[in-house]
């Protein structure tokens, strides 16, 4: 019950074709692209639980991890990682050949995530926990990562106030040509800003990342979603998963799904 409550924190019809069953042959050919791609394996891995697979569908992990380039002998960092949704993908692939840092913030939220990791030291006793609580209180070594990854925390360091160091503490962390990948809550470009709603036009994070030194290398529509209207009255957190919504708004908050994402691959120069 612990556990569960700091992830909350963390925080065949007429006439149809139908679907064929599953066949020996075909779960051979799952278990076989299991043992050639690692990353699978993670996905599939028992520590992640039904609520995790359930927003794969949403959030394209694979397609995500393989867009940023990630390989099993690198050195990663995540930051913010909240309740571990990345978290859990991320330390068994890169627990025999590489390393995971993650980069935590002060108060309750790094606080919540050290006593979630406590719970299960066979998913998280080899991931670093390092405080990342930038302009003063950075934790991570210059030039010790490969790549450095961010999953919808840049309008909070804007609320706070903090996002353009941020930015460069990342730029100072990462080693020379290696890569800042940041999925974050799309707005609309020429408005004002509105961090409190969860969304930041990608222009701003793209200004953000140039300023600090690096260069924006690919974007992807990986995580877009054309049906998110971006003017629900709790912002980001009137959709799925959090739906802060009425009962009588909650059926079309689920319809549009998770909101309209943003993914955005940086790189730092290697000279």
């Amino acid at each position: 019950m612990r556990k569960t409550l700091l992830l909350v924190l963390l925080a065949s019809g007429c006439g149809g074709a139908s679907t064929p069953a599953t066949t020996p042959v075909d779960e051979a050919q799952a278990s076989s692209e299991r043992r050639i791609d690692p990353l699978l394996v993670a996905l599939d891995n028992p520590a992640r639980t039904e609520e995790d697979r359930a927003r794969d569908a949403a959030r394209h992990p694979r397609e995500t991890l393989q867009f940023f380039g990630l390989e099993e002998t690198m050195d990663v960092v995540e930051l913010s990682p909240g309740g571990g949704w990345y978290t859990r993908i991320l330390a068994p692939y890169l627990a025999e050949k590489g390393s995971l840092t993650v980069g935590l913030p002060d108060g309750r939220y790094g606080d919540a995530f050290r006593e979630l990791a406590a719970q299960d030291p066979a998913l998280y006793g080899k991931v670093r926990q390092a405080r990342f609580a930038p302009p003063e209180g950075v934790e991570i070594a210059d030039e010790s990562a490969d790549l450095v990854l961010t999953f919808r925390n840049v309008h909070g360091w804007m609320r706070a106030g903090v996002d353009g160091d941020v930015f460069r503490a990342v730029f100072r962390v990462l080693r020379p040509g290696g890569v800042f990948g940041v999925v974050q809550h799309r707005d609309e470009e020429g408005g004002e800003l509105r961090p409190d709603s969860g969304y930041v036009p990608e222009s701003y994070v793209i200004r953000l990342a140039e300023e600090a030194g690096f260069v924006l290398e690919a974007k992807s529509d990986i995580n877009a979603n054309p049906r998110d209207t971006r003017d629900h009255e709790n912002g980001v957190w009137s959709l799925p998963p959090s739906l802060r919504v009425s009962d009588e708004h909650r059926d079309r908050m689920v319809e549009i799904g998770e909101s309209d994402r943003m993914t955005l691959k940086f790189r730092k120069p290697a000279h």
